[in-house]
């Protein structure tokens, strides 16, 4: 059942959300030969585990996509909250020709950007069975095994979907992957706990609804992608934000292991935007519980028998959590000793990440301000947080007020790399520095949060999503930012081809041993190229927020 377009406060909950992010049995690959034409790749239905499939013709030559593709059963009624089942098997050629399905969110038709995944004209009906995928691929036959990319979408676990225009995949099947995007439930349908649900569980488990969704595609992808022409052994995870974060949390998780080989992750790791503990199982439950007993639910089938807007209009959506299973224990202690599972990856964010804060409409930034908020920004360290951000005027104040945020991501995402550098992986990081335009009549962010996505797609030409609105017509056609574009998404696609992301043609991107700490590959339409991310003192500043916030709360050794 489709559910109708939810009212929706457009600012407020999306960015509530990014601040707090501070079953079958494996059968034998299917390599069904397929009719193909030589232009037009793919031409005839494609053999799955579950029936055929027929898609249609990109919108680039020679790409052919097939949409809305279940890889898991409509998690409802009773399925509601559950870990995903198994997709159920079809008779005849199943059209793949239009979206599934979008999972249950809320719209936001007035906010700039929309929400890519509802207001676009083509977008499809909400309903909780939402799980589908999509591919698009230039492989002419089966078995022809190009490395395969899957998108995991950001919007601060609230929103999001595997059709957003941004996300399309034939400028990157074009340079020889499978691009896959696909559908993960979000808000409090794909991220909630509950004892009743924990007590049902064979895991003693739950919370960790849309990671299940992701494993559940990744294991679909690994028995199904080389009917495609996709290696089912060679498949890069990537994700911005929320996604990004979902990708670094796989890539701990021990459920996880071995279904995928690489990651990339843009502005966002474990612990989400910033430097903190996950949060638990047990606090889920009770704020769970807390809210049904305000509306009478007073249990787990009274709160499955509600209509998914009251659930998503009463329950808050509460992230990654450490359940047990999934995610053991916090993944800090799991990337401090090791234990996350061996895949390479590329990660990093953006220089201007915290800019999207100021352009919302709050109060404007001021010396005053800026003083009065150094214990809630530095706690015990406010001498290393001065040291690091020396502010005496009122220009230093408005200059400085959104850089913590983006410099405490960038530190993160160094962390990140440094733990799979440690356990012999491959590591490139990047600090993305690139202006893009902006219109006239829109706030310029700079490299903002989702800045860099048009780029990594190459898709300069699609509408943008939130909150980094950069200009489609200053882009779509300006030879510049088409060079910076194409360049940028080979880093992507040749990464996910071996591990590295140069090629020829390309600058020079060093691998993380040989970047000096305070130096990144800097990502720049004017030239990319090795330079410096952060200062000495900023460091100093946010290992000890980590060593207080973090590292002692679990009993992590210094240096670890």
């Amino acid at each position: 059942m489709a559910y109708k377009k939810l009212p929706y406060n457009r600012l407020q909950g999306v960015v509530a959300g990014v601040m707090l992010m501070s079953a079958t049995t494996a059968c034998a690959q299917t390599n069904a030969p397929v009719n193909s034409t030589a232009a037009g790749g793919l031409s005839g239905p494609v053999q799955t585990q579950q029936g055929l499939v027929q898609g249609a013709p990109g919108k680039s030559e020679g790409i052919t996509v097939f949409k809305g593709i279940p890889f898991a059963a409509p998690p409802v009624g009773d399925l509601r909250w559950a870990q995903p089942a198994a997709p159920v098997a079809w008779t005849g050629v199943r059209d793949a020709t239009k979206w599934g399905n979008v999972c249950v969110q809320p719209p936001a038709p007035q906010r700039f950007p929309v929400n890519s995944a509802t207001d676009m004209p083509d977008s499809p009906a909400m309903s909780e069975d939402c799980l589908f995928l999509n591919i698009w691929t230039g492989a002419k036959a089966a078995g022809e095994k190009r490395p395969v990319m899957v998108w995991l979408y950001g919007g601060a676990y609230n929103e999001g979907g595997g059709n957003a225009p941004f996300s399309e995949g034939d400028k990157l099947a074009e340079k020889g992957v499978v691009l896959v995007t696909f559908n993960y439930r979000v808000g409090s349908l794909g991220f909630l706990s509950h004892p009743e649900l924990t007590a049902e569980s064979p895991h003693n488990a739950s919370g960790n609804q849309a990671m299940g969704d992701a494993i559940a595609a990744f294991k679909w992808l690994k028995e199904n992608v080389a009917a495609f022409g996709g290696d089912p052994d060679n498949i890069t995870i990537f994700g911005e934000s929320a996604g990004a974060a979902l990708d670094a949390g796989l890539t701990g998780s021990p459920v996880a292991r071995g279904t995928f080989e690489r990651a990339i992750s843009q502005s966002g790791a474990w612990m989400g935007l910033g430097i903190a503990l996950m949060p638990t199982m047990a606090d889920s439950e009770r704020r769970t519980v807390e809210a049904a007993e305000k509306i009478g639910a007073t249990s787990l089938a009274a709160m499955r028998a509600l209509p998914a807007e009251e659930v998503i209009k009463n329950f808050r959506g509460q992230g990654m959590v450490v359940d047990g299973w999934i995610i053991p224990e916090d993944l800090s202690i799991t990337f401090a000793n090791g234990r996350q599972n061996p895949v390479d990856v590329l990660v990093g964010s953006n220089s201007d990440e915290g800019s999207f804060t100021a352009a919302m409409g709050g109060p404007p930034a001021t010396l005053a301000s800026w003083n009065e908020g150094e214990a809630r920004r530095w706690g015990n360290q406010v001498a290393l947080g001065r040291a690091a951000y020396p502010v005496s005027t009122e220009t230093e104040a408005i200059k400085a007020s959104t850089m913590p945020f983006s410099d405490t991501m960038a530190w993160h995402m160094r962390l990140f790399a440094e733990s799979q550098a440690k356990i012999g992986k491959n590591a490139w990081l990047y600090w993305f520095t690139h202006t893009p335009p902006y219109d006239a009549d829109r706030p310029n962010l700079g490299a903002g949060h989702t800045a860099e996505i048009p780029y990594a797609f190459n898709n300069l030409a699609a509408p943008r999503t939130f909150p980094a609105g950069s200009s489609v017509t200053l882009m779509a056609n300006n030879p510049a930012e088409l060079a910076f574009a194409d360049q940028l998404s080979q880093y992507w696609v040749n990464f996910a081809r071996t591990g590295n992301p140069n090629g020829e043609g390309l600058p020079q991107w060093p691998t993380l041993r040989q970047l000096g700490a305070d130096e990144a590959m800097l990502l720049n339409g004017n030239g990319s190229g090795k330079g410096k991310w952060i200062t000495p003192a900023q460091s100093a500043l946010f290992r000890a927020m980590y060593e207080e916030r973090v590292a002692q709360p679990l009993g992590i050794k210094p240096g670890q």
